[in-house]
């Protein structure tokens, strides 16, 4: 599974979709936080090294049906460390992808992307 985010490519053997059922279930794990990603991030080596020591998550999408129009969309983002950078990190991330994907459906623009840098400061997360 490749990345394309902010500008860089992020392949790695271990991002990988781990089950598929069309328009029911996908589930993938996690991006890795490559140096190049880092820098699109404005991450210290420190930050993108300590995200390296916390295991890799998984999301999971599920889709079901409510009745003939309508149906509910689940996120799950497990095997996060309790108190890992990843978890601050997301966090914010995915209310805003579930309410960026609504306005989409409504309007059919999405809403204006947030610069990292405002993300990372209202995370206390340290910049280079």
């Amino acid at each position: 599974m490749t990345w394309h985010q902010r500008g860089v490519t992020i392949a790695d053997a271990e991002q990988r979709v781990v089950e598929s059922d069309p328009y029911h279930r996908l589930s993938y794990t996690w991006h890795t936080f490559t140096p190049e990603l880092a820098d699109a991030l404005d991450f210290t080596d420190d930050t993108r090294a300590r995200l390296a020591t916390e295991p890799r998550s998984k999301v999971t999408f599920e889709i079901e049906a409510l009745d003939d129009e309508q149906v509910k969309l689940t996120v799950v983002h497990d095997d996060l460390e309790p108190d890992g950078m990843t978890r601050s990190l997301i966090s914010g991330g995915w209310p805003r992808v579930v309410a960026n994907l609504k306005t989409l459906l409504e309007t059919g623009a999405t809403l204006p992307d947030q610069p990292a840098s405002s993300r990372l400061e209202r995370l206390g997360v340290t910049r280079s």
